[in-house]
């Protein structure tokens, strides 16, 4: 599985890219979707985890990178399969997937497709792990950060609105480049505002994007 390792940088871009095209192309059209990046750091604490070959998910304060959590998406193969049809087959959850309505059918799984077009998730980090004592030998592990599927707006996983309607200035074919934005390093940033407003430095420092920009972007 040498030539599917993460430590490639043509596998990191490929990764990246797909990542970036399936956000780019969700029904209906996102405002606020951010343009995913590839984080080394984020990238080492997926290879950690896949390497342990649980085929389960990492405790959230293993999927981190410096304060920030991390979400994650894992899936498992008999065989070797490429990045990219992995990638695409965790988005095509979407078809039991309504935006507003959230799964629409009993029991189907959706939350690989909704960590993967969350819009504020924008640094990605992912792995591969060759676990010969399973059936499923093959254990892919991605992790995003910050995390998604918060769920308070999981039927939400991002704005509608005109591709890059929140970051006219700042677009990359549909996408909002992340550097020019304020992220929030806490899922509940919008409660702790209405509590107790934005005047600690606490609070500015890891709520930025609800203090400083609080009718835009999230």
């Amino acid at each position: 599985i040498s030539s599917l390792s993460t430590d490639h940088p043509s596998i990191q871009m490929e990764i990246t890219n797909k990542h970036n095209d399936l956000r780019r192309k969700v029904n209906p059209s996102a405002s606020n979707m951010l343009k995913m990046t590839w984080n080394a750091e984020v990238a080492k604490n997926a290879e950690k985890w896949a390497k342990k070959c649980t085929l389960s998910h990492s405790h959230q304060n293993q999927g981190k990178t410096g304060s920030v959590a991390c979400g994650e998406n894992l899936f498992m193969s008999s065989d070797p399969r490429s990045w990219s049809d992995v990638i695409q087959s965790l988005y095509n959850e979407v078809k039991d997937f309504q935006y507003g309505f959230g799964s629409i059918r009993a029991n189907a799984e959706t939350g690989h497709y909704t960590q993967l077009v969350w819009a504020t998730s924008h640094q990605l980090g992912c792995a591969l792990a060759h676990c010969p004592r399973h059936t499923f030998q093959y254990y892919y592990v991605c992790q995003y950060c910050p995390p998604g599927n918060d769920i308070r707006t999981i039927k939400t996983p991002y704005k509608r609105g005109k591709p890059c309607g929140d970051c006219p200035n700042h677009c990359d074919k549909g996408l909002c480049k992340s550097s020019v934005l304020y992220v929030d390093k806490y899922e509940n940033c919008t409660h702790i505002r209405k509590r107790k407003g934005c005047d600690t430095t606490y609070i500015e420092t890891n709520c930025p994007a609800t203090c400083k920009c609080p009718s835009e972007m999230k």
